[in-house]
């Protein structure tokens, strides 16, 4: 009989995950099919089996995936930033999903809050918190998932998803701090405080560790660097601040050292160093994340009470969620991104911060009749929904190069093939030529 609790069996166990992993993130390339649809099945699979078996207390798990979660999202936001570049050119994409983030999170939250107060019975204050999680798009399964996109629309995906992760943080945190808060001018105080004190620190933090690393020789400092990350968003979440604002901002620091370090500051950096360093922390990022989201999604899966998806009221109030969040997002962007909207309107789906927030709602404010489907149906239905979109759109590319293709080869065609004129001209050029073997005209004699 197979020892659950060995050690060896655990090792072999969390090694086979990763090889799956692995094969979901090929499967994902091939079909456009979000990886974390599999890992949560995979979670689903394992709760299955560890029911069976009464291995394992899925309820210990909870601990862990909140865990998880946090080292994942500080993960996922550095590899974002690690692959922004910030130019004059980008300012407008930046403020436009900027904006659209901002509307999109704040608007979607408001709709959702009205529809669970329909749904259950539940005061304002509950289903708010409850509908902010619900409101942010997840970075963590944009980021991975749209890199067969153009450049200008993975970029605006990129930042959109960020910024709505930081968005949703704030806002949710902000919430808390609200009810807490004697008054609206104590509030107003709180959140400017937390706004431009977050800001404040996540630059000069930024600019201490950008200079202070490459100086460094030794190895390991990389994770050094992760870990002290780490631990100044765990301080800055201790003191309420957008602890997320300082992996951003520090992100895009390293990245854009030209842009950041300019004049008598220019000397503070050196060139190679930081490109090297830039190189091997972007790889590093890459593969942690990779592992990270692995195992929280697998986690998330085994936590899930698999019933609740037959219950009919749950259907009802995840479509009319959905349908929320969509119709709010293709507005969104079709008066401030103005352009072919079909591809970026499916890419909006919900994951982990999601996740995660739901963990964090007060206890006093949690509604003891919601029912965890509703967040499943909503993860993986906007996730499917994001799939859908990123193969329409990588068929329509095809297309549209076949389309190039064809013209090209018309137009070589043309190019080779004389253009034929009048027959009469023709014949009185052939005869002219006194090289043509062919007369047009009987001769006098004749």
């Amino acid at each position: 009989m197979i020892d659950f609790s060995s050690p060896y069996f655990i090792v072999t166990a969390l090694s086979v995950v990763i090889i799956l992993s692995y094969f979901f993130n090929i499967i994902s390339e091939k079909t456009n099919v979000p990886s974390v649809l599999m890992l949560i099945a995979l979670g689903l699979g394992i709760r299955q089996l560890l029911d069976q078996t009464d291995a394992i207390d899925t309820d210990d798990l909870m601990p862990l995936l909140e865990v998880l979660g946090i080292v994942g999202l500080i993960m996922i936001v550095l590899e974002a930033a690690l692959d922004l570049k910030l130019t004059r050119e980008k300012r407008g994409l930046v403020l436009r999903s900027m904006a659209i983030a901002l509307l999109g999170f704040i608007l979607t939250s408001l709709a959702i809050t009205f529809i669970l107060r329909y749904f259950t019975d539940s005061s304002l204050k509950q289903a708010l918190f409850y509908a902010m999680p619900m409101g942010i798009i997840s970075s963590a399964i944009v980021i991975p998932s749209i890199g067969s996109l153009d450049e200008e629309r993975k970029e605006f995906l990129i930042y959109e998803s960020t910024f709505s992760d930081i968005f949703g943080i704030m806002g949710f945190y902000l919430a808390i701090e609200f009810l807490k808060a004697d008054s609206g001018k104590d509030l107003l105080l709180s959140f400017s405080w937390n706004v431009l004190a977050t800001i404040a620190i996540s630059m000069l933090l930024s600019y201490i560790l950008v200079w202070l690393f490459q100086r460094i020789q030794s190895q390991g400092k990389l994770f050094l660097l992760i870990a002290v990350l780490i631990v100044l968003y765990a301080v800055g979440k201790t003191f309420h601040l957008s602890s997320l604002l300082i992996i951003l901002c520090f992100g895009l620091i390293l990245n854009n050292t030209k842009l950041f370090f300019r004049g008598k500051m220019a000397a503070w950096v050196k060139p190679r160093s930081v490109r090297r360093i830039l190189n091997e922390f972007h790889l590093i990022t890459i593969e942690s994340a990779f592992v990270i989201r692995t195992f929280f999604f697998v986690v998330f899966g085994v936590t899930i009470t698999i019933t609740s998806l037959f219950n009919i009221r749950v259907f009802l109030e995840s479509v009319v969620i959905l349908a929320a969040i969509y119709l709010i997002r293709a507005i969104l962007l079709f008066v401030l991104w103005k352009r072919n909207i079909k591809t970026e309107l499916g890419v909006a789906p919900r994951g982990l911060i999601t996740i995660l927030l739901f963990f964090a709602i007060p206890s006093e404010y949690q509604i003891h009749e919601f029912e965890s489907g509703t967040l499943l149906y909503i993860i993986l239905t906007s996730s499917l929904l994001m799939t859908m979109s990123l193969i329409s759109n990588k068929k329509s590319d095809i297309y549209d190069e076949l389309l190039e293709e064809d013209i090209d080869q018309v137009k070589g065609y043309k190019k080779e093939v004389p253009i034929k004129t009048d027959s009469n001209s023709d014949e009185q050029n052939d005869s002219d030529s006194p090289s043509s073997p062919i007369r047009t005209s009987k001769d006098p004699k004749e």
